[in-house]
């Protein structure tokens, strides 16, 4: 359809992605504390379009560089009430649950340190929305008993299972 767009967005290495959907203007400053509070040594920049009166991209976050990232991405997406996330020295299964439990937040659609496209739909009138993400590669098969093994043993190897 000509009037889907996919975004492509690149992770750096050592970032992260969180796309999400929130409602209201106070959105960056309660996504802010939930993220501040979250995690010792994290940096983060967020970024919100909102989707009437000034309809600005609203920024805030800790650090200068992926403050202006995820203004940047917002931009790009350009959907009304969407919001992104760029995270380091921290992961999404660090903080997902707290930006979840933020009042505005309405939805998410990825969170992911592989690069993203976001498929956006614009009606030439009105705005645009996310109808979806790809999220990395299609799977290559199904696992095996060592891919088990192997999966089970680096969960314990980086401390996330005892």
């Amino acid at each position: 359809m000509e009037n889907i767009e996919e975004i492509k967005i690149i992770c750096q290495d050592g970032e992260n992605i969180i796309l999400g959907q929130a409602h209201f203007i106070k959105t960056v400053e309660d996504v802010y504390e939930a993220l501040i509070t979250s995690f010792p040594g994290i940096k983060f920049g967020i970024a919100f379009n909102e989707a009437s009166g000034d309809r600005l991209i609203r920024t805030d976050g800790n650090d200068d560089e992926l403050i202006e990232k995820s203004a940047e991405y917002s931009e790009k997406i350009g959907a009304g009430h969407s919001f992104v996330i760029l995270l380091k020295n921290a992961y999404p299964i660090n903080i997902l649950n707290r930006v979840k439990q933020v009042m505005e937040v309405v939805n998410i659609y990825v969170a992911t340190s592989n690069s993203i496209k976001v498929l956006v739909y614009d009606d030439n009138e009105e705005g645009r929305a996310i109808i979806g993400v790809i999220d990395g590669k299609k799977p290559l098969g199904k696992e095996s008993r060592q891919d088990k093994e192997k999966r089970h043993k680096f969960l314990r190897d980086i401390g996330y299972k005892r």
